[in-house]
């Protein structure tokens, strides 16, 4: 009967991705049916994290989080979690046999969220590190199954992906961030200040980071290759709409692509997967 549980846990996990982002569940019809769960669960368990940090401000955050990690290493050292998303969560860890390192980056991270903290080069390396480049990490040891040869050439420019996404998203962001939740992640960056030659610095950064990836994503399997250049593709063209937008634009509203835009993203790139062009 265990096996109902675990089919209703990776549900779970689904559907948060579902409510959550419509470009990372498209990302992710896009994959080979054998590994969309395990993404699905990353996801989610990526997703409930960020939302203890971002959304949950009438509740003691800190607490929350302390318990999630707690609840985290429970799952992962028993093997089991009565908290679905933790427990599509642990069953994929397991299963990819990835590195528990990755978790705990992924969670400092999240807790430098609850601090204000003025970012320099450093610490915005390290909070990069934990909340983009390392959750790339874990979905690479499910897109190259246990291929360790593949994941150590892989790794650099999966990581680059993951912090070009980031990025993009810190850009599109940036009215809540600084509006709502008071954050600024650039480094030696005041958004007092912040105008079209910052803005053009920090894309110029972001647009070798997306070319980098790219050439890391020509290069991975068959069953992920057209999932991961989707999403690259979505954010690429949420990344040149932001280079088209002023920067007082840019802290005054959040740029956003619309569904339509982003079907249609999918099928030009289904083409171009089709026709050998990637």
């Amino acid at each position: 009967m265990k096996k109902l549980f675990d089919e209703l846990s990776y549900k779970i996990s689904k559907q948060t991705t579902k409510q959550y982002s419509t470009s990372f569940s498209l990302g992710i019809l896009a994959l080979s049916p054998k590994i969309r769960n395990s993404i699905y669960a990353i996801y989610g368990y990526v997703r409930l994290a960020d939302e203890i940090v971002d959304s949950f401000h009438d509740f003691d955050r800190t607490t929350l989080l302390t318990r999630f990690r707690e609840q985290t290493n429970q799952a992962l050292e028993e093997k089991i979690s009565l908290n679905p998303i933790l427990q599509a969560f642990q069953e994929t860890i397991h299963h990819y046999k990835i590195d528990v390192q990755l978790i705990n980056q992924f969670l400092n991270s999240m807790e430098m969220d609850l601090q204000k903290i003025d970012y320099n080069s450093d610490l915005y390396k390290e909070y990069i590190l934990g909340s983009a480049e390392v959750v790339g990490l874990m979905c690479l040891h499910i897109f190259v199954d246990g291929n360790k040869e593949m994941y150590e050439k892989l790794k650099p420019t999966a990581m680059k992906l993951g912090s070009a996404f980031q990025k993009v998203n810190f850009l599109r962001d940036m009215k809540d961030d600084y509006q709502i939740l008071g954050r600024t992640y650039f480094p030696n960056v005041d958004i007092s200040y912040f105008d079209n030659i910052v803005k053009a610095q920090i894309e110029q950064e972001i647009y070798d980071e997306f070319k980098e990836a790219l050439e890391g994503i020509k290069n991975l399997p068959n069953s992920s290759r057209f999932g991961v250049y989707l999403a690259y593709r979505y954010y690429i063209s949420l990344f040149r709409k932001i280079k088209r937008t002023s920067a007082n634009k840019i802290i005054n509203q959040r740029i956003r692509i619309s569904n339509g835009k982003k079907f249609s993203l999918m099928m030009s790139s289904y083409v171009q997967y089709k026709m050998s062009f990637l």
